[in-house]
């Protein structure tokens, strides 16, 4: 049982103003238009609350959901050069790699940009030489739409085309026509001849590919073999790509494949790799969370008018207690209080909505994506319900509740109401 204390021979709690705040917040108000009042700025805090938490989610779920994307494409980590192009893999200890636990697979790939020509088309992509096991370290083979994996068959070059460059050029795999590719020789100042300064080699598209618009419109998969002799790389590689097993703690193994390389190398995770993308979404969603929580602080304004007027509407109160010796401090503290468990209410109330309406979503695909039309990889909004995002939105719900909830107690203050002549 809760202390109590005599006072002017009642009992009543000890905590004097939590319990009278509480009374007034249950309690039937003598003006309607203060009800009304209380409403709107529950209902207000409630509503910024769940739309903090569901917009941020959604946010979070095109992130997973683009990461999703490019892991199929990307591998787990990869060591590139600081300076330069490419490098020669004898700069690093190469085995000691290889032999480190939870490292499955090891790739060298050699990249460069080419002009590609099919047809009268012609269009810059990059061309990515890759080893055999390239599709055993990513899912190539599942962002097929169209066509089969493979980059040499009976001596023939073939290539697997990203489906914005085969758009581009119109290429198709049941074409005869071979895709021609132009690059600038080494070494080779220009000539008024360009077949002197200029490699050529052809190859036939075996397959189309689809990740995504900034990955489908840029590559075209060939052969490492192939790269290397267009690009005349010799035992130089663009990167060193790794698989790392699932069960494998990857920063672990990231951070020790950077002592291994040294400070002239880049070891990338996924999301690394893609790091301006992934930067500028996360920018994205804390903009958003940011202008969400000003729209809040804007609307905290209802809470600031209901104080108001219920410290008018309670003047009568406010007086008897004066005259029974409750001191200014309490008499504040009760409004505080008041303003402090409308707050508290609306952030736990709008926190529950707003993960349940998540939940819903995660489920039950409710909200559609608008011209999806079972073109796209999904139909509905993604979602991701972060526990840190929970906290940061209720956090910042609750501080701006108590000081919507300080600055009319500040202000309206008994001795500004004693001096309305208030008996």
């Amino acid at each position: 049982m809760a202390p109590y204390y005599s006072f002017q021979h009642k009992t009543v709690p000890l905590n004097l103003p939590f319990y009278i705040a509480k009374r007034y917040l249950v309690s039937k108000k003598k003006q309607n238009i203060i009800n009304i009042i209380s409403g709107i700025s529950l209902a207000g805090i409630v509503v910024g609350t769940m739309a903090i938490i569901i917009i941020v989610s959604v946010m979070n779920g095109f992130i997973q959901l683009i990461g999703l994307f490019y892991s199929d494409f990307d591998p787990d980590l990869q060591i590139s050069a600081v300076e330069g192009k490419m490098f020669d893999p004898l700069q690093i200890d190469t085995q000691k790699i290889k032999n480190l636990p939870g490292v499955i697979q090891y790739s060298e790939v050699v990249e460069e940009v080419a002009m590609l020509k099919y047809g009268k088309q012609q269009y810059p992509a990059t061309v990515k030489g890759v080893p055999n096991n390239y599709a055993d370290y990513t899912n190539i083979n599942k962002l097929l739409i169209e066509g089969e994996y493979y980059l040499e068959k009976d001596g023939i070059n073939y290539a697997v085309v990203g489906r914005g460059v085969a758009n581009y050029l119109g290429v198709g795999i049941s074409f005869l026509d071979p895709i021609n590719i132009y690059v600038p020789k080494k070494g080779r100042q220009f000539s008024l001849n360009p077949a002197r300064s200029i490699n050529h080699d052809y190859l036939y598209p075996s397959a189309i590919f689809a990740v995504l618009e900034d990955v489908d419109s840029k590559y075209i998969i060939v052969s490492k073999t192939f790269a290397s002799k267009l690009f005349e790389s010799g035992n130089y590689i663009s990167a060193i790509e790794l698989d790392v097993d699932n069960n494998a703690d990857l920063k672990t193994i990231q951070r020790e494949i950077q002592k291994i390389a040294g400070t002239s190398f880049h070891v990338k995770n996924k999301e690394q790799q893609h790091d301006l993308i992934f930067k500028t979404m996360k920018s994205e969603k804390w903009a958003v969370y940011f202008i969400l929580i000003f729209i809040l602080l804007l609307a905290s304004g209802n809470m600031i008018g209901n104080l108001t007027m219920l410290y008018i509407d309670k003047k009568e109160d406010i007086s008897i207690l004066l005259s029974m010796g409750m001191g200014i401090e309490k008499i504040n503290r009760i409004f505080l209080f008041e303003g402090w468990l409308i707050s508290l209410i609306g952030g736990v109330v709008g926190t529950i909505l707003g993960v349940l309406a998540c939940w819903l979503q995660i489920h039950f695909g409710l909200i559609k994506l608008p011209g999806a039309n079972g073109s796209f990889v999904i139909s509905a909004y993604p979602v991701q319900v972060l526990f840190s995002d929970i906290v940061l939105a209720f956090i910042a719900v609750i501080s701006i509740g108590f000081l919507a909830s300080w600055y009319p107690v500040k202000f309206m203050s008994p001795k500004n109401i004693s001096s309305q002549n208030i008996n």
